[in-house]
């Protein structure tokens, strides 16, 4: 036990947090787990700062289960939001249970994701264990509490406030096995649970994407200083030592991308994979800006295009599935 932590544990308590924490208890679906109980996250106890009791909604069975983090921008692309909830549901799927912050975007879809799965997915929180944040993620903490699990290390009570969500960074990435990053940028805070995952000896993947995107921006650092890169759930399953690396045979056509209806085919062409502004179609297709407009407007309508923000457009590729292989349960 570290000085620091001794003297946590030796703190006095006020009392108004032992009143909140008892009427929180006073609900059996609450629980209160202690460095002692045999359901406490034996991966957290590596840490040398890991909390001396978590608050816990949900499956205790969960906690001591193999774990994988996924994290990314709040302000994810659909794409990027599309590709979490894919690489998720993949994972949980082998046995993988998904671990992430319940933050808008990335943290969310990845919960998503899980979601429905055996293996389902853990929210570590950066609030009270009587509070969620953002409030539009309510419905989903609901849905994890039922059949996934919320975890916390701060008292019933405790606002959203600034400073904890660094600190729960590192219960997220200490929790699992490895952190992969879907979408980043430079000032991301998911590059500060990759940078916890690499001081607590945790494998970090990333996926990388368009140069011209500054979502990629965070993973493409990330690969730069070690990150291991990856295009497939089984990548990850492989570098965790789950899986055999299947050799895709390069002969083998490729899938093409989903078809547009009617006249707006040319458009989807001239859109390419990277993210790209109306002005750049106008000179790639040749045509006024108020036809190319009208026309992503159907394509969005039909799910093959999004806007994503700084006035760009993506191709959406939601609608591609994201496999595995034949790989082990790891549970």
């Amino acid at each position: 036990m570290t000085a620091e932590v001794a003297a946590v544990v030796r703190a006095p308590i006020p009392a108004a947090e032992i009143d909140a924490t008892m009427r929180w208890l006073d609900d059996p679906a609450h629980h209160l787990i202690a460095w002692d109980d045999t359901d406490y996250p034996r991966a957290l106890l590596d840490l040398g700062h890991a909390p001396p009791v978590v608050f816990l909604l949900g499956r205790r069975d969960l906690l001591n289960k193999p774990a994988l983090a996924i994290v990314g921008s709040r302000n994810a692309t659909p794409q990027g939001r599309a590709t979490a909830r894919e690489f998720a549901h993949a994972l949980a799927e082998t046995g993988l249970t998904i671990v992430s912050g319940l933050a808008l975007g990335i943290d969310a879809a990845a919960h998503e994701g899980a979601l429905g799965s055996a293996a389902s997915t853990v929210a570590i929180i950066g609030t009270g264990p009587d509070r969620v944040y953002p409030a539009r993620n309510r419905e989903l903490a609901r849905r994890i509490a039922d059949t996934g699990a919320i975890i916390t290390e701060f008292v019933p009570g405790t606002p959203p406030r600034k400073e904890n969500f660094p600190r729960r960074n590192r219960l997220i990435s200490g929790f699992a096995r490895g952190v992969l990053v879907v979408e980043a940028t430079l000032s991301s805070g998911s590059l500060i649970t990759a940078r916890w995952a690499g001081e607590q000896g945790r494998d970090v993947f990333a996926i990388p994407g368009s140069i011209h995107s500054p979502f990629s921006r965070g993973c493409h650092k990330l690969i730069r200083d070690g990150a291991k890169l990856v295009e497939t759930a089984e990548d990850v399953l492989v570098e965790l030592g789950l899986g055999a690396k299947s050799r895709p045979d390069p002969r083998a056509p490729r899938a093409p991308p989903p078809p547009a209806s009617g006249d707006d085919a040319w458009l989807l062409a001239s859109l390419g994979y990277d993210p790209v502004t109306i002005d750049a179609l106008v000179e790639r297709a040749g045509k006024p800006a108020d036809v190319i407009a009208a026309c992503l407007v159907r394509l969005e309508l039909e799910g093959l295009v999004a806007p994503i923000p700084g006035g760009l457009w993506q191709r959406d590729r939601a609608k591609s599935p994201i496999t595995t292989g034949a790989s082990p349960n790891p549970a």
